[in-house]
């Protein structure tokens, strides 16, 4: 059984991505991991270059400037990524530039893939998130979050990327899968107020056009994060390939998380979700295998 790892990544250093650390967190995983690098204007390349693993595989991509509805370059540029995996691979593990897996969840990985090797009903596995948001001391708890996402699939190459690459579909099919016991911690929204602002401004040139960016390009150089509706404290331990990044945060921000900002509505599908487990009208882009 051999599992590839895949993942794609564009100016890493200007907006600040733990793609490194991203990498590091399933390389003991994985026999071979595929990294296609976009056109950047930092030093991205020398930065996936200075992980010195003999299973890291470079490879180079020009995304294309016109492929910006709903974050659709993001979607061709995974699929490339997955074309690169060899037909000898059984598995394509797929991680995102600001996604990290804890090594408490590798043997659960491997497990997972040992177990559904030779059951062609299940195209992929599906993994639970923590989104943290701020600082690295808080996660999101509402339905603005997505609780699951697929991030091991089959190598095959009908399956790609959806849309803006969240997850993936089979011939236009949501694929099957089975759950794993294993959270991606997501750190997407986790940098000081002015680096997230530049990292918003810079991602949304993948979402709009030039004539739509204006009221972006406006804002203050200083994100607020005082627009959430619901955190949790973390009260976890953080992946050791992200203890350094952790350990150097240098900015300050507080939250109360007894403060909750719903609408009635949401109120009472959040109140519903932590009496039972249960989310209500859940988006769903894949089909548990039962």
């Amino acid at each position: 059984m051999k599992i590839a790892g895949f993942t794609i990544i564009k100016n890493a250093v200007l907006n600040d991505y733990p793609i490194v650390e991203a990498i590091q967190s399933i390389l003991p995983v994985v026999d071979e991991m595929y990294v296609l690098v976009g056109d950047c204007t930092d030093g991205t390349i020398e930065l996936i270059e200075s992980i010195q693993s003999p299973k890291i595989k470079i490879h180079h991509s020009v995304w294309d400037p016109q492929l910006r509805s709903g974050g659709s370059v993001l979607a061709v540029e995974t699929n490339k990524a997955l074309l690169l995996i060899p037909a000898e691979f059984d598995w394509a593990f797929y991680i995102q530039g600001d996604e990290v897996v804890h090594e408490q969840y590798h043997a659960a990985i491997r497990a997972g893939c040992e177990a559904y090797k030779d059951d062609q009903r299940v195209e992929g596995l599906l993994f639970k998130y923590l989104h943290f948001y701020g600082t690295y001391d808080y996660v999101g708890d509402s339905r603005t979050w997505y609780r699951n996402e697929v991030r091991v699939i089959r190598n095959d190459k009908s399956i790609q990327a959806y849309k803006d690459a969240q997850g993936f579909r089979k011939q236009g099919n949501k694929i099957k899968v089975k759950p794993i016991d294993a959270y991606v911690y997501h750190y997407g929204w986790v940098k000081s107020p002015v680096q997230m602002m530049k990292k918003q401004k810079e991602f949304s040139k993948l979402w709009h056009p030039d004539e739509a960016l204006k009221p972006m390009m406006e804002q203050p150089d200083f994100f607020d994060y005082s627009q959430f509706d619901s955190l949790v404290p973390f009260t976890g331990t953080h992946p050791k390939v992200m203890q350094e990044r952790v350990a150097r945060a240098n900015w300050k921000v507080s939250f109360d998380p007894t403060r909750k900002k719903f609408s009635l509505k949401d109120k009472l599908l959040y109140q519903f979700e932590k009496a039972t487990g249960i989310r209500l009208f859940e988006f769903r882009n894949y089909v548990l295998v039962k």
